[in-house]
């Protein structure tokens, strides 16, 4: 995931700094990815049948569709990630932009994939992980692995991770050859990235891949990376003052739009294909709206706070969902007579605790304790 606070380096007014370059926040892009965390919480309530009946049916109407919610991540993480990162990172500044990246990811992962495996040895869970996984969990490599044991193994969201682990890695590769093109190379590539989401599950299904697997088609890195592209490249044309998309009204409306259309759709398209062109122009137009200081409903105290949150309740809650899956002994599939709602809500309220106290003593201090590691070996050595 991305940083909870959005900056820009930028100078000058088209790039949305402030006067002498000094850092401008976009606070929407945070409330927003609570958003996005939450869509995808209701979506796995859905997929594990919490709720039964004329309820299910409700929350497969509203949420079928909530896993779009990574997709969204994934471009909000290359928008964030190109727009944070003025000075074009070369030599060892590349190494600083990895280091960050790892001290603002991987304590989190860490810790929850610890939590999973503890999880998976209570008596009744289920099949016990075998050291593969484990290793490949660990080291952020799973979703390369084309078996569900994998790239769905301990913590399943991890998965993304993966995922944006390789875009870490491939962003100080990425952003020079985009920033020499221009605003004009960025409209192309993003063009070429859009229609890249849009139409590579077509491609997929008619060139035979194996069934049109769901991991060819939705967890293979290299087939999300389109996504965290366009995001980088939409950075750059709003930090040149070029991005002429809607603004945040007609963005909500294309955003709702595509999402319901990617309801009634195979899974395949409604991965991302479907949603991917509302939730581009809903980054955009919410950064906009941050730097022209007009109306944004994700920029108030509460969405900005939940935002910061966001990475370790997504990070936490298929553990809390599945645990009560366990103690249940099979899907729930309450009603609204006997308990669905309360279970329910009891499910978010302790997946929202955990998140607090885990951003508040493992992200946060892991972060700080890895950097402040390293500065003082830098300090020593020199």
């Amino acid at each position: 995931m991305s940083t909870a606070a959005v900056l820009s380096r930028s100078k000058g007014a088209k790039a949305g700094g402030g006067a002498g370059g000094r850092p401008v926040g976009l606070p929407s892009l945070t409330g927003l990815r609570w958003t996005a965390a939450l869509m995808v919480f209701l979506y796995h309530v859905y997929v594990v049948e919490y709720l039964g009946g004329r309820s299910q049916g409700l929350v497969a109407a509203a949420f079928g569709a909530g896993n779009t919610g990574v997709s969204f991540f994934f471009v909000l993480s290359g928008f964030v990630l190109a727009w944070s990162t003025a000075v074009t990172p070369t030599g060892r500044g590349i190494v600083r932009f990895w280091r960050r990246r790892f001290a603002r990811v991987y304590p989190l992962h860490l810790v929850t994939a610890c939590a999973a495996l503890l999880l998976m040895w209570l008596p009744g869970a289920g099949e016990k992980p075998t050291a593969g996984p484990v290793a490949a969990n660990l080291a952020l490599v799973q979703s390369w692995v084309p078996e569900v044991r994998y790239f769905q193994g301990l913590n399943p969201v991890s998965w993304s991770l993966a995922a944006e682990a390789f875009f870490y890695l491939a962003f100080p590769l990425l952003v020079r050859p985009l920033r020499r093109l221009g605003w004009r190379g960025s409209v192309a590539v993003a063009a070429v990235c859009l229609a890249a989401v849009v139409a590579l599950p077509a491609w997929m299904e008619l060139s035979g891949l194996p069934d049109g697997t769901i991991w060819s088609n939705y967890f293979f890195p290299l087939y999300r990376l389109p996504e965290f592209v366009l995001g980088m490249a939409c950075a750059e044309l709003v930090r040149a003052g070029r991005w002429r998309g809607p603004g945040l009204p007609v963005a909500v409306a294309l955003t709702l739009g595509g999402y319901f259309l990617g309801s009634q759709t195979d899974y395949a398209f409604h991965a991302a294909a479907c949603t991917i062109v509302g939730y581009t122009a809903l980054i955009a137009a919410a950064a906009q709206a941050d730097l022209r200081g007009e109306p944004s409903p994700w920029r108030g105290r509460l969405s900005v706070r939940l935002g910061e949150v966001s990475f370790a309740f997504y990070m936490v809650h298929i553990l809390v969902i599945r645990t009560g899956e366990n103690l249940f002994g099979g899907h729930p599939k309450l009603g609204l007579s006997n308990g669905g709602p309360l279970v329910l809500a009891a499910a978010f309220s302790v997946s929202l605790a955990l998140a607090w106290a885990l951003h508040s003593w493992v992200e946060v201090p892991g972060r700080r304790l890895l950097l402040r590691s390293r500065r003082r070996g830098t300090t020593s050595a020199s």
